[in-house]
């Protein structure tokens, strides 16, 4: 009997799809920090990845295999390489922003790998959540990044605009950041961005960062 022969058949595309998300969850379920969405507490990265995904499929009802997979595992495992792992400061925070993109990519590619996923699917994978292709030119950018940005910037303000405006609580620099996150989204992404739930606070705020980013 050849090896070929004795090797195990992959299962077919709809089935690796199925057991990859299955893994990405369950990597993902392992995060010790909790959040809560509409009245339900998760683990965080579980969650965010979920959100994303439903953002993605909202955004793009022909989303690709490869597109849905990244929007599953865009922040897979984070919490083992905390913030305080590299130096403190902007240079040391944006090494580790550097560094996370890197191991996110590394992982979805180990957990694919593990279902079966072919080379071109895991390559297509890891270029969406490296960003690759992302550019400020509508014209030029790669539509299935800037979906996948859409996503991930909706969820951000969907769970962490509040929070971090508390945080801050300086209405002018969180304005400067959601200026920041609009220009980075789409048109489509946007007018989402538009209709989304907010307090009064925070809808002032995004008003200021709306009028930032014509400017």
């Amino acid at each position: 009997m050849t090896d070929d022969a004795r090797a195990t058949p992959h299962p077919p595309s709809r089935g690796r799809f199925a057991l990859a998300i299955a893994a990405i969850d369950s990597a993902n379920a392992d995060d010790p920090n909790r959040i809560e969405v509409e009245g339900v507490e998760g683990p965080k990265e579980l969650t965010h990845a979920r959100m994303v995904d439903a953002w993605v499929r909202r955004l793009d009802p022909d989303a690709s295999e490869a597109l849905l997979l990244a929007a599953r595992a865009h922040h897979v495992r984070r919490w083992t390489v905390p913030r305080d792992s590299f130096p403190a400061g902007r240079g040391g925070y944006l090494r580790w922003r550097a560094h996370l993109r890197g191991f996110h990519a590394d992982e979805a590619e180990r957990l694919l790998r593990g279902v079966g996923y072919d080379d071109a699917t895991i390559e297509r994978v890891r270029q969406i959540v490296l960003k690759q292709g992302l550019t400020r030119d509508p014209a030029t950018t790669d539509p299935e990044v800037q979906t996948f940005e859409d996503g991930l910037s909706l969820v951000f303000l969907e769970t962490q605009f509040a929070e971090i405006t508390a945080r801050l609580d300086d209405d002018e620099k969180m304005a400067r950041i959601i200026a920041r996150t609009l220009r980075k989204m789409s048109a489509r992404g946007r007018e989402a961005a538009r209709d989304l739930a907010y307090d009064e606070r925070s809808e002032a705020i995004l008003e200021q960062a709306a009028t930032l980013t014509s400017t």
